[in-house]
This record gives C-alpha cells, structure tokens and sequence, in this order.
C-alpha cells in the first residue's frame, strides 16, 4: 500500500513506515528539538476539537466548520468515520487510535505529530470522541502546542456522559434526588486519588468512563465505603449510536455484568438514583411515539 493513501484510511501504526522523515521521536527525551528541514515560515494553526459521543448528528456547527477547512486531521478510535466526510477531498486522515492490547502511538508522539505539521504551515485538526478536555488528554496536547508558541483552539464537544445519559433516558441531575454529578476515569483505582470516600455522597451521580476493566476494584472500593449492593446502575454500550445497549443493573452485580460484557467498547457506567427514573422516562416517550404513529 503506498504511503499516501496509508496516511489516507489511517492503517498505519507507525510515523517511520508513513515516511515522515522529518520526525526525529525519542521517547527518553520528551523536550527534544523539533525541526523540520521544509518548514514553512508561516505556521499553521491546530484545532483541539471533540466530535461527540458516536452519532455525527452531535458534531457542533464550530467544529464542523474546521474540519471542513482542516488539511490534516488526526482521528481517534471512537470518532465515527462518517464525520471524516466532511473534510476536503486533499485532507490527510491519520489514524491514531489506541486499543488495548494493540499497536498504537504514544501521546508524547501524537502530539509531536500535531506540532510538526503545525509547523509546516497546515490547518490541523485533532478530533477526539467526546470532548477534548475531559479524559481526552487535549490538555497535554495543548501544553505541547503552547511549548513550541503555536497557534491552537479548543472546540468543546458533548461527552460521552452527557450523550449516553440523554440516549438512554438518565438524567444526571434530577430535583430532590441528585444534585450534583461526578465523572470519575476507571484508571482511578491504580492512581494516585482512588478517595473512595469522597465518591460515596448522597445526592450525587457517578459515571465511571472506561470502568469495566476495574469493575471489581469500583464495586469493592464504592461499597466498603457505604454503597449498599443493590445501589442503583446502567452500563451503557456503543452510546448515541444504533447498537446501543443499556443494561440496568445494581452495584452487587457489575462485576458479573462486566465480565459477560467483558472486550466491548466503548462502554460506560452511571451510578445513582436517576438511573430508577429511566423506565418511567422510556416507557413514557414510547407511549408517546406509538400514538403519533395511530
């Protein structure tokens, strides 16, 4: 397959097999020099921007005028390919999406990529499922960019936890039952900050973004500090798109649920009361919908 049409459908994995001559990668030094030889003497400029949760129909009206305009766009993994479409017929589509278990690029590299096209005077946009700034590691990104005084916006998009819940009838926040919600990364069971006990308050909402993996550490740490067994939780798989699946559950049973469900992605988790308005939500706009169709 040759090289441009390789950067084209992204099925690469590897910036030296793409022919990028330029890239000079040590990954044991991240503040290394980065310069290209054919660098442009007007830079280019690199838009943050979250495409949304799956369905192309909640891509902003912002981000759609960037990827329209965009000579390159460095795509990940959850970003719904019809999205690309949207981009001009010579735009580069660069596939950097990571999987566990499978070849991907490192952040440090992904976003030294980001800074030498930029630097190559090109219309640049990264596009991130979900929103950039939330467990999307655009902040990283954007550092990277303000190191080598380059010109870069973020243009927010609807996260996964906002999409999910609105797609499976949730609300996060609801009067009298939870007043305030908490997004929680699962990787917070191996961090720095697990602060269970911080977690554990009435009135609030929790969604556990990538969590299936740590379902036993989530579910041991929420009960020992209070949580009882039949608290209340939804699994949402393949949110706002249509092989979504939702399954309603308690906290007793995430673990056993997590392994049948145990390789599919995205999923994601919501804990709290709200998720007990969901069947009356549901059963009311089908009730609704059936007449409109009389």
């Amino acid at each position: 397959m040759k090289t441009d049409q390789r950067l084209k459908d992204g099925s690469y994995h590897d910036l030296r097999s793409a022919g990028f001559s330029c890239h000079q990668l040590n990954r044991n030094d991240h503040n290394s020099h980065i310069n290209c030889n054919s660098a442009s003497s007007v830079k280019g400029r690199v838009y943050l921007v979250g495409a949304g949760p799956n369905d192309p129909e909640l891509l902003t009206l912002k981000a759609l005028r960037v990827i329209k305009r965009a000579d390159v766009i460095v795509y990940d993994r959850l970003v719904n390919r019809e999205i690309l479409n949207f981009a001009p017929v010579h735009c580069q589509r660069i596939y950097v999406g990571k999987r566990c278990g499978q070849p991907s690029l490192e952040q440090q590299e992904i976003s030294r990529l980001l800074v030498e096209f930029a630097v190559l005077g090109k219309t640049v946009v990264r596009l991130k499922g979900g929103d950039p700034f939330i467990f999307g590691r655009g902040g990283e990104e954007a550092l990277m960019l303000a190191k080598h005084n380059l010109e870069y916006q973020v243009i927010p998009g609807i996260t996964a936890a906002i999409g999910c819940a609105a797609s499976s009838f949730i609300p996060l926040t609801h009067r009298q039952v939870a007043r305030s919600v908490t997004l929680v990364t699962g990787q917070v069971v191996t961090g720095a900050l697990p602060a269970w006990s911080q977690l554990v308050n009435a009135g609030q909402t929790l969604v556990f973004y990538m969590g299936l993996e740590k379902s036993e550490q989530i579910s041991a740490g929420l009960m020992e500090y209070g949580l009882s067994g039949d608290f209340p939780l939804a699994i949402v798989t393949h949110g706002c798109s249509p092989q979504q699946i939702v399954h309603v559950t308690s906290l007793d049973q995430l673990v056993s649920k997590a392994n049948e469900l145990k390789g599919v992605s995205p999923a994601l988790i919501i804990l709290g009361e709200v998720v007990k308005l969901r069947k009356e939500l549901q059963t009311t706009v089908e009730s609704v919908i059936s007449q409109e169709e009389v």
